[in-house]
């Protein structure tokens, strides 16, 4: 037993030490990390952690992305930024049709680690900026690539620029078109065009609807309920009805010299902390608790650092899960802003015939983390909520995003947003 816990952890500690490259491909405009040296992506509108990266055109306020790079060296590191459509394929305008400035800059705000166990570079820019200004509203991609291949993208995230030309009013209830009061939950929206005109209320607008960032089951939506005069109405719409699911897990890594919540103990092997959470069951036929959570999102802290970007330690963390045996036909996987919405073999739950638990190990930088267990079933793209069950007085937030193309037009305008909570 020795032996094979000294030979899994070898395997841990190589995965996560030893740079892997992974080319992403050219028409996958996801957020994402192609290199395993770079960890800790996040992309937020500055001053507000817990809103959708979305600032408004020639507005004041800004996107910053961050991340970390696991060296002893800082990188030359660079970023350029592509316009995309409503449904994140690269639109058709030239680079000087939507930048004010060159398609390019440097990364120069960064700092080593300092104190920790792992040494790494935090790296963090904001957008806009002198070198980049938006022209135009829509959905950006932000490439990250050393000076030297700018070839070969590192890391990418998405955002959003907005006119707020219209207002849209949204609103959630658990008394949906398939059930009442059980397993889902059904969203509703009314577009106010107000002043902005639209030459075809029923063809030139498209909408989609997110649930707490996820990309699985985010709905497209391309044809409204009604239009009366300047209001465009989208409900009873079965597009627009959602699993429930159940409020996030949550963990807490803060110090690496105690327990924190959900965190069993902390053990140190060389040359890593190592956080063994406490084993997670199934909670669908359990009755819903509610607990205040941060929607899935991932908060960097370390009590113990003056400065968490560069005082946090990274700690392997380790997942388990109790099924009661292996689920067949599909794969669990762990989800949330930390794993950036993706279903991917890192994040994917490994099921182990000898313990019969589903395990998983990650790498990650210190702080409270919101996560679920999602069910993907063989040849499908789409999580289900079969392990953490489906509560209809679950805590979701709802974004409903807002585009419009006229017939003329070369790109998708992003012209307004509404955010609503289920449960609230």
């Amino acid at each position: 037993m020795e032996f094979k816990g000294l030979r899994i952890l070898i395997l841990v500690l190589l995965a996560a030490i030893l740079p892997a490259k992974a080319q992403i491909a050219e028409d996958d405009t996801r957020t994402q990390v192609a290199d395993s040296r770079f960890k800790s992506l996040q992309v937020k509108l500055d001053g507000n952690d817990y809103f959708p990266p979305i600032i408004t055109l020639n507005g004041d306020d800004r996107i910053k992305i961050s991340f970390d790079e696991l060296s002893d060296e800082r990188s030359y590191l660079r970023y350029s930024v592509i316009h995309c459509n409503a449904d994140w394929t690269p639109s058709d305008l030239v680079e000087s049709e939507y930048l004010d400035g060159f398609n390019y800059a440097d990364i120069v705000d960064y700092k080593f680690s300092i104190g920790t166990l792992c040494h790494y570079v935090h790296y963090s820019f904001s957008l806009p900026n002198d070198d980049i200004k938006f022209l135009v509203s829509g959905n950006y991609l932000v490439k990250i690539y050393s000076e030297d291949e700018p070839e070969t993208t590192l890391l990418q995230a998405r955002f959003y620029v907005c006119e707020n030309a219209v207002s849209v009013g949204t609103s959630v209830t658990s008394r949906t078109d398939i059930d009442y009061n059980r397993e889902h939950q059904q969203v509703s929206f009314v577009v106010d065009t107000k002043d902005y005109s639209i030459r075809n209320m029923y063809s030139d607008i498209k909408a989609y609807v997110s649930q707490n960032g996820r990309l699985d089951n985010e709905a497209f939506i391309n044809s409204p309920l009604m239009v009366a005069g300047k209001r465009i109405t989208y409900n009873k719409d079965k597009r627009l009805i959602f699993e429930a699911g159940n409020e996030y897990r949550r963990i807490e890594t803060v110090t690496q010299h105690g327990i924190s919540m959900g965190v069993e103990r902390m053990e140190y092997h060389h040359p890593y902390y190592h956080a063994r959470l406490h084993t997670d069951f199934m909670r669908a036929e359990e009755s819903y608790i509610y607990d205040q959570t941060q929607l899935g999102r991932f908060t960097i802290r370390s009590s113990e650092a003056n400065d968490s970007d560069n005082g946090a330690e990274y700690i392997i963390t380790h997942f388990t899960l109790d099924t009661g045996g292996k689920l067949e036909s599909g794969s669990i996987y762990l989800e949330g802003e930390f794993t950036n919405h993706l279903f991917t073999p890192a994040t994917m739950m490994k099921y182990d015939p000898s313990t019969g638990l589903y395990t998983a190990d990650l790498m990650l930088k210190q702080g409270a983390y919101n996560y679920q267990y999602l069910y993907v079933p063989e040849g499908s793209s789409k999580g289900h909520s079969s392990i953490d069950g489906n509560k209809f007085q679950t805590v979701n937030e709802y974004l409903v995003k807002v585009y419009h193309r006229d017939p003329a037009s070369r790109y998708d305008r992003f012209i307004g947003f509404g955010i609503a909570f289920s449960g609230k």
